[in-house]
């Protein structure tokens, strides 16, 4: 898998913000197909860092309303990345 269709982008919340400068963690969304393996080797080529951990978590999509019909959002996947000390990553850099 190339490592450009590994990760899709980030996933930034307050929860995830807050995670991040407590204990040096990215949440990022990734393909669904992706390991552990390739989304590291995956951050650490982008992103030139030293990846500590990854764990993944598969989200499932919400059934939602439309009127009297019904639709499934789509199920996706994301992954806490743990840098290691002295590491970090700013997605949003000007």
């Amino acid at each position: 898998m190339n490592i450009y269709s590994v990760i899709k982008k980030p996933h930034v919340t307050e929860k995830t913000s807050l995670g991040s400068d407590s204990t040096n963690t990215v949440t990022i969304v990734v393909d669904r197909e992706a390991n552990k393996i390739e989304i590291k080797q995956a951050v650490e080529a982008l992103f030139k860092v030293k990846v500590a951990e990854v764990r993944t978590v598969n989200v499932a999509g919400k059934v939602k309303r439309f009127g009297r019909s019904y639709g499934k959002r789509a199920n996706w996947k994301k992954a806490y990345v743990t840098l290691q000390e002295g590491q970090s990553i700013d997605f949003f850099e000007v």
